[in-house]
């Protein structure tokens, strides 16, 4: 996870396919742009989640960005924990490896939490049992 600081939380890694149809490719771009990871197995050749999500308002790079709906793709991924993280500190100010159990303790976005991060955690450890 990173700590994203726009929304000064800790929150999976993403970003935006700008364009781009193959959403694999995009993933593996934005795994490596934001922890630095240049190794990654997917885990399923499916989505794994779909959500729409609104943002608000906010500043990025000295930008106003007007709040909008955000369609949310996530994807299974494996990485070796060892692995060296890296921040892109204009998105980020950490990045860490962090246990399904305790990612409702690192995210301050009480909302996320609740709605998202815990249907996704319980989902992974349906399919993947308590390998995580």
């Amino acid at each position: 996870m990173a700590y994203h600081n726009i929304y000064d939380s800790w929150a999976w890694l993403g970003g935006h396919a700008d364009g781009n149809k193959n959403l694999r490719e995009v993933v593996l771009k934005e795994v490596e742009e934001e922890s630095g990871v240049k190794e990654v197995k997917f885990l399923s050749t499916d989505i794994f989640s779909i959500e729409i999500l609104t943002v608000a308002g906010h500043e990025k790079r000295g930008e106003y960005v007007s709040s909008h709906l955000h369609l949310n793709l996530t994807f299974l991924l494996e990485a070796d924990e060892k692995m060296n993280l890296q921040i892109k500190p204009d998105e980020n100010s950490g990045v860490e490896w962090i246990k399904v159990d305790e990612i409702s303790k690192k995210s301050s976005e009480k909302w996320f939490v609740e709605r998202i991060y815990s249907k996704l955690c319980r989902k992974v450890k349906e399919n993947l049992g308590e390998v995580i």
